[in-house]
């Protein structure tokens, strides 16, 4: 589990192929900050650009660490395909605090940049998400974007999709990969666990109430 707080920038710097044919998956080499891997072992969990994957191997003195993505999860996400700047999150500790909300690490969707802008002292960012994920989207409801937990500000139903706006403060850009997005950049997206819950719960309700006598 992740809270959706960056922790560091890292970059993946080499990208290896697991086998011959597309049903294969890769191995990319990931470098992170100075000191960022002292307290990861093997195994570990660390959220990259939003998704969960696994620690392979460690290099303490490159600060580099490795990991391996199937091909199903290169296909469902985007920004792991690539050499590039990425967010990175290690697993939330039990006694950590909960700054941002829970997060899986699971993306359940790509959406893509429709307008990023300065608005005053901000940014204004707007991402179109596919039209399977606007009912999970809420004013002032928590949403993933490239693993950062963001507040919606503001949700309008389209044809093509959902359009989510969202505020970015200075920090955020400059502390985070999100500042290096433009129109037509694609983003990984997870909804908020809860909502997914709720949908179930009501799903079941309904389900039980059609079936009674």
């Amino acid at each position: 589990m992740f809270t959706g707080i960056i922790t560091g920038l890292g970059r993946i710097v080499a990208i290896q192929s697991l086998g011959s044919s597309s049903d294969h998956g890769k191995r990319l080499t990931i470098e992170a900050p100075a000191g960022y891997l002292d307290d990861v072992g093997l195994g570990d969990s660390i959220a990259l650009n939003g998704a969960c994957m696994t620690a392979t191997t460690l290099d303490l003195p490159l600060n580099r660490f490795t990991i391996d993505i199937s091909a199903e999860s290169l296909a469902k996400t985007t920004g792991l395909a690539e050499t590039g700047t990425v967010n990175l999150e290690k697993a939330l500790r039990a006694h950590d605090r909960l700054g941002g909300h829970i997060v899986s690490g699971h993306v359940d969707g790509i959406g893509r940049v429709t307008h990023f802008a300065e608005v005053g002292e901000s940014w204004e960012l707007r991402i179109l998400a596919p039209r399977e994920l606007g009912k999970y989207l809420a004013y002032k409801g928590s949403i993933t974007v490239n693993g950062v937990s963001l507040t919606v500000n503001r949700v309008t139903d389209q044809a093509d999709g959902t359009e989510l706006s969202i505020n970015l403060i200075p920090h955020t850009v400059q502390n985070t990969a999100l500042g290096r997005l433009t129109a037509g950049s694609q983003v990984n997206l997870e909804i908020d666990l809860i909502a997914r819950y709720v949908e179930r719960m009501l799903g079941d309700t309904h389900n039980n109430i059609s079936k009674k006598p």
